[in-house]
């Protein structure tokens, strides 16, 4: 069976929000990092060229979506300003919005960066802050884009908001929250993405919780998709004493639980790999359910 199903290959354009094919197996989004300082060590800022064949071969590996970030959210990563971060994301985007036959993430807490790269072509607005800036939700609803709303524990101990103890029914709440702020800003909530944020301003526990209880979270968020983002993680370098270079084990084993959990989309470095254990995840819980 190919790598890249048909099924999952969605073209973006500039004008036109594409329909996300949620279902067997979930959609693998690519994270493709237009920085200097990835926490990961695997940003490639201003090569335009290697960051294109890059997000080729992850299109070639199976990816459904790319998501491009020109901002690392590494712990201590010092903030960007806007337009450092366009000078970052934007070659890029003009290089492969609509040549790679998949949607487009811009991986941004920032509305003027969003605003530039939906224009550009991008379709969805990968958020990890917990709509951090105000006007962003309003930024998506005006483009009819996608857009991913995102638990951080950074962002609400900063509002001042208490969490419950519990981390899912802390992630459910705030989640909820940012739901009823997007929608007022006028966005669709069939165009809504929930991430627990696994990492965000929480301990490891806390994030090996919610994963423990991703089919309860499924549900209790639905009818908003899942995005799931474990990648090389603090948490799994805490579980195994591993340096982030050597956390790809951990990382398919969160993937291969949030596949068989219900998530819709699991957001991943290693494409290839993450494809194939996501798949086959799914079929186990497939046959699980016949």
């Amino acid at each position: 069976m190919s790598e890249n199903p048909k099924s999952q290959s969605v073209a973006a354009s500039a004008d036109t929000c594409p329909v996300l094919p949620f279902g067997d197996p979930p959609l693998v989004m690519a994270i493709l990092n237009a920085t200097p300082d990835s926490f990961s060590g695997d940003g490639l800022a201003n090569d335009v060229p290697a960051l294109a064949d890059r997000a080729r071969r992850f299109m070639s590996e199976g990816a459904a979506i790319i998501d491009v970030g020109g901002e690392s959210t590494r712990p201590g990563a010092l903030p960007v300003s806007a337009d450092l971060e366009l000078t970052r994301v934007m070659p890029l985007l003009h290089a492969i919005a609509g040549a790679l036959g998949v949607p487009i993430s811009i991986d941004t807490t920032k509305a003027d960066v969003a605003e530039a790269a939906l224009g550009a072509g991008a379709s969805i607005v990968n958020d990890v802050s917990g709509l951090r800036d105000g006007e962003l939700a309003r930024v998506a609803a005006r483009h009819a884009a996608w857009l991913v709303i995102t638990h951080n524990g950074h962002t609400t101990r900063g509002l001042g908001l208490a969490e419950p103890a519990d981390p899912v029914d802390a992630v459910v709440r705030e989640i909820r929250r940012l739901e009823a702020v997007a929608l007022a800003a006028g966005v669709d909530r069939s165009r809504l993405i929930a991430d627990p944020g696994l990492g965000f301003g929480k301990p490891a526990e806390a994030s090996l919780a919610i994963l423990a209880r991703l089919d309860e979270l499924c549900e209790r968020l639905a009818p908003l998709p899942l995005l799931v983002g474990p990648s090389r993680k603090s948490f799994i370098g805490r579980v195994l004493d591993l340096p982030v270079e050597e956390r790809l084990e951990g990382t398919l084993a969160c993937v291969a639980l949030a596949a068989y959990a219900g998530a819709h989309i699991i957001r991943v470095h290693d494409v290839a790999p993450a494809v194939r254990v996501a798949r086959m995840a799914r079929a186990i819980r497939s046959a699980a359910r016949e």
